[in-house]
């Protein structure tokens, strides 16, 4: 049974790093409206897989010559 005045310095610490991390969620930036729409845009994100995809086989066949 803990007490709350008898808190150790790990649970103190433990306590303040939960603090820092809710204040840089905080401060994050947020995606923009082009951005957002990006990610939900079906088109776009086959046309970079596509890309992406190209980009990798490119680099097995030079390595794999």
């Amino acid at each position: 049974m803990t007490d709350s005045r008898h808190e150790s310095k790990y649970e103190t610490k433990k306590v303040e790093q939960m603090s820092d991390v809710d204040r840089s969620i905080a401060e994050a930036p947020l995606p923009t409206a082009g951005t957002l729409r990006r990610r939900k845009s079906l088109s776009y994100q086959a046309t970079r897989f596509v890309a992406f995809n190209l980009r990798m086989m490119k680099m097995v066949t030079r390595a794999h010559h």
